[in-house]
Formats: structure tokens, C-alpha cells, sequence
């Protein structure tokens, strides 16, 4: 069997054609036989040369999408001339602005019917973006005295499991209006916190992402 001189651009065109076709149909709908259809002959065993399964295709098209993304929320994390609470609120609200936010809420799958990617975005949330991301902006705002808590870690775990799981209309097919209670309690709670994260502009544009939810059902 000839040798694949390019697997870079095979993998490159199994995500566009993926990503194409979950935004067209959804994820549930798609098929990996329809991404075989669509590949222009490439082979179903091309395929599962460099993807185990359709979940983790949806796993390297979202790695893909938020690469970019990661690399602003580190250069906030790191940017001088603002204290931990600042950032803390920087980093949200870039992380919900960028246009990526959008593709995600248009092709992520039903994660009640996918327990392996739930346990996946947890275990990123408690790994990655909790100890990386938010715990350091809020060992600088206590440092800097604009953040008050003994529970830092805690804190930053709390914070990130609320954003990307209690809060995402993704994980329990929240409603617009559930969505929306959600939200303002977070923001209650974090302001009880001392911590100005969401403001209506954030509001606003959460509702938006619930909404683009809710219209794909």
C-alpha cells in the first residue's frame, strides 16, 4: 500500500469536510460515512487511520477552533497593568466574544448522549483551564488585594465548572429562560464574591449563545 506523503493535509481536509458538514447538519446527523461522502476519495480507512472514532474528530475540530482562542486568554493572564480582578473579567468576556463561541454552540453534540466527552470537558475544566487559566489571575488579585478568598484553587474549580458545564445549555438542554436565571444567579454570586464578572453586555451575549441553542433543536 503507498505511503501518505502528506498526512497533514488528509487530516486537514477530514476536520474542514467534518466541520462543514456537522455546522450543515449537526453533529448528531452526521455520519461518518457521510464525511467519507464528502472527502472526494478518500477512503473510510483513511479515516480511522487518524481518528478512532466521530468523536474524536468532533474532539480535533473543536482543538482546532479554540486554538487560537487559548492563546489570547494566556496573553491576558500574563498582560501587565491590570490587577487579578480586571483579568478575571477580561478573560471572560473574551472568551465569550470570540466568533468561535458560536461555531462550538453550532456543532457540539447532545452531551447527555455522549458521557465519555461530558467526562472529557470536565476533566479539562478541573485539569486545564481551571489551574491554568484562572487560578493565577486570582492568586494575583489577592496578591494585588482586588480578590479576597482563602480557597483560590476552589475558587477558580467553581468558576470555570459553572461556566463551561451548570451554565452551558449544551450539558442539560437549558432553555433560553432557564439559561437566563442561570446567568444572573452566576452573576449574584460572583458579586457576592467581590468579583464584577458579568455585566449586561455578558448577559446579553450568553442569551445569545442560549439562543442559538435553543433554534438548532
Amino acid at each position: 500500500m503507498a505511503r501518505n506523503k502528506h498526512p497533514e493535509e488528509t487530516v486537514n481536509r477530514i476536520l474542514d469536510t467534518a466541520f462543514r458538514l456537522f455546522l450543515e447538519n449537526g453533529y448528531e446527523r452526521t455520519s461518518i460515512q457521510d464525511i467519507v461522502d464528502n472527502l472526494g476519495g478518500l477512503s473510510k480507512g483513511a479515516i480511522y487511520h487518524h481518528f478512532n472514532s466521530k468523536e474524536d474528530i468532533l474532539a480535533a475540530v473543536t482543538d482546532r477552533i479554540t486554538r487560537e482562542s487559548n492563546q489570547m486568554l494566556l496573553d491576558i493572564r500574563d498582560r501587565a497593568g491590570l490587577t487579578g480582578r480586571e483579568k478575571l473579567k477580561l478573560i471572560f468576556k473574551v472568551a465569550l466574544d470570540r466568533p468561535a463561541q458560536d461555531q462550538l454552540f453550532m456543532v457540539a453534540p447532545d452531551f447527555s448522549r455522549s458521557p465519555q466527552m461530558l467526562y472529557a470537558v470536565l476533566r479539562e475544566t478541573i485539569d486545564d483551564a481551571a489551574p491554568h487559566y484562572i487560578l493565577p489571575i486570582i492568586e494575583q488579585g489577592i496578591a494585588d488585594g482586588s480578590i479576597v478568598t482563602e480557597y483560590p484553587a476552589e475558587l477558580a474549580e467553581l468558576l470555570m465548572l459553572c461556566a463551561n458545564i451548570w451554565m452551558n445549555p449544551l450539558m442539560f438542554g437549558s432553555t433560553v429562560e432557564q439559561s437566563r436565571r442561570k446567568f444572573l444567579l452566576f452573576r449574584q454570586m460572583t458579586q457576592n464574591f467581590g468579583l464584577d464578572i458579568l455585566d449586561d453586555g455578558l448577559i446579553s451575549r450568553l442569551m445569545d449563545l442560549a439562543q442559538l441553542y435553543e433554534d438548532r433543536q
